[in-house]
């Protein structure tokens, strides 16, 4: 066995998002997200279901954190809600909302644990979906606006701020093919949602230095990509660069412009909107939970990867392992996207994401031997520490996700959580995996 040891100073993790946990969608103020609206859509969620009481974190907070505490872990990926914060999109606080996490911070301080909030995890305010969402520029000014209320309240007590989670998916996922609030199958409001969810996040960067943030970044889900070699730079241009580039360089690709005119010549681009989304950030948080692959096929309609990539198929190899939500097990990508990334933009990152769905509950003893979950983390953990050992700047690795929750269109079909939730209960039961990775913890470090 080979000791695989951490650099000094590593963060460990864990993270959810807020409508995935907290319910109380109607408490204290709190405005309707589009994610209320999509769910209660016949035919758009798992059997109908909703997070509007979801773990219900918003009434155990106390509990939650102590769970926290419990594991050891550094620190702790939430997001915030807008509509909690401001029920219409726009305008004055709602005391309440700001109430809530104002407290979560001072609870994680308190229990030695380092806040990392995240600005946006995908659920809008429905009155700025209702007049227009992320690809009318309006939402990417009144995201700027969210910023300043929130920074100002908890500025004083953040580690890191995240400005938004996967715009990939906000934007091709929920403008681009439907599968995700709002619902829209628009390819060319997605690509303007692209434009502006970037914008968003540089506004929303600087009104958090001015708010006196210390760490400032975002949260991207890069596809690994792999396959030939057309495929894998169409496909690359479209997932990764189109994000990377303008947030990092501060120009969008040329390859990606070109591709995707059949959809939209690009003009929501504005004179100084490049400045304003190349603004310097601490590091860049990675979302990762499996590598795909590509190749051309004349006859392939468009993708779901994203508009203009007519002629790329998406395949699977043989010969491997698959998680609960069909997704491919190759830890080697994670290794792979962690070098590139260093390589070619040179930042920092920090793993914001990781994590495998599995159905396992408990056994007879009411243990949760999640083995799987155990060898996926084991395999990415050690995946992390092989991208260090090649030269990459890696600051710390979050598991996704601290508990089972509300997994978005899939309901509570899914479970990614090292907590097993009983949602009939609400009873925690940590699984096998959250004692496995608390012992990571506290070793700092890995057998392998």
């Amino acid at each position: 066995m080979t000791q695989l040891t951490f650099p000094e100073g590593f963060l460990w993790g864990s993270a959810t998002a807020s409508y995935q946990i907290e319910g109380a969608v109607n408490e204290d103020g709190r405005g309707p997200s589009i994610w209320d609206t999509f769910a209660a859509t016949p035919g758009k969620t798992w059997r109908g279901q909703s997070g509007a009481v979801a773990c219900d974190h918003y009434h155990r907070l106390d509990e939650d954190v102590a769970l926290m505490a419990s594991l050891g872990v550094d620190t702790y990926r939430f997001s915030i809600a807008w509509p909690r914060i401001q029920p219409d999109g726009s305008g004055p606080a709602n005391p309440a909302g700001l109430d809530f996490y104002d407290r979560l911070v001072d609870k994680l301080v308190a229990a030695g644990i380092k806040p990392m909030p995240t600005l946006y995890h995908w659920d809008l305010p429905q009155s700025l979906e209702d007049r227009g969402g992320w690809p009318a520029r309006d939402t990417a000014e009144r995201f700027g606006e969210y910023a300043a209320i929130v920074g100002a309240r908890l500025s004083d007590r953040v580690h890191t701020w995240w400005t938004l989670n996967e715009p990939w998916c906000a934007a091709y996922l929920g403008y681009g093919n439907g599968h995700h609030a709002p619902g829209r199958t628009e390819p060319a409001a997605a690509l303007a949602a692209v434009h502006h969810l970037n914008l968003g996040h540089g506004l929303a960067v600087q009104a958090l230095r001015a708010a006196g943030a210390d760490q400032v970044s975002i949260v991207l889900n890069p596809t690994q990509c792999r396959g030939d070699e057309e495929a894998v730079r169409i496909v690359d241009g479209i997932a990764n660069r189109v994000f990377f580039d303008p947030i990092l360089r501060g120009e969008y690709p040329a390859d990606v412009v070109a591709r995707t005119q059949g959809h939209t010549d690009w003009s929501f681009v504005q004179d100084g909107d490049l400045a304003q989304i190349n603004q310097p950030i601490d590091l860049l948080g990675v979302n990762y939970y499996s590598p795909s692959w590509f190749r051309m096929n004349p006859d392939e309609p468009e993708s779901p990867v994203g508009p203009g990539t007519v002629g790329v198929e998406g395949w699977t190899p043989e010969g491997l392992e698959f998680t609960d939500m069909g997704w491919a097990i190759d830890a080697t990508g994670l290794t792979d996207l962690l070098v590139r990334i260093h390589k070619d933009y040179g930042v920092a990152t920090m793993v914001t994401e990781n994590g495998a769905a599995y159905p396992t509950g408990p056994g007879p003893d009411g243990e949760v031997d999640d083995v799987e979950r155990v060898a996926y983390l084991r395999s990415h953990i050690a995946a992390v520490h092989d991208a260090i050992e090649a030269g990459a700047d890696v600051r710390g690795y979050t598991a996704w996700s601290l508990m089972d929750n509300f997994e978005w269109a899939f309901g509570y079909d899914k479970r990614f959580g090292i907590v097993h939730v009983d949602y009939t209960t609400q009873q925690r039961t940590p699984k096998a995996s959250a004692k496995f990775y608390s012992r990571v913890i506290g070793a700092n470090g890995l057998d392998r």
